[in-house]
């Protein structure tokens, strides 16, 4: 999760969508004027060898106002590798 988090600040398209499972993963990622301002991760849960949700608060600034990103995201992990599926926003 922190690596994802990282990538949409350093904006490495790249990363993400080789970290997204190919389930869910869109063709391509736009940049956005989003500037991220920090990641709390409230609670990980790993239900079992292959599958783990994240929950996590990441707050960022868009057209100069504050918001917060309130989601539990799911991974599931093939060869050695997790990959985010998707997410919930709460």
């Amino acid at each position: 999760m922190r690596s994802r988090y990282s990538a949409y600040v350093l904006k490495l398209n790249d990363y993400l969508l080789a970290t997204w499972h190919e389930s869910t993963r869109p063709e391509s990622l736009e940049d956005s004027p989003t500037r991220w301002l920090g990641l709390e991760v409230k609670q990980r849960t790993q239900q079992d060898a292959s599958h783990a949700t994240v929950e996590f608060v990441a707050r960022y600034r868009a057209d100069g106002r504050g918001h917060r990103l309130h989601e539990v995201s799911r991974f599931v992990r093939e060869d050695g590798r997790w990959y985010y599926v998707a997410g919930d926003f709460r």
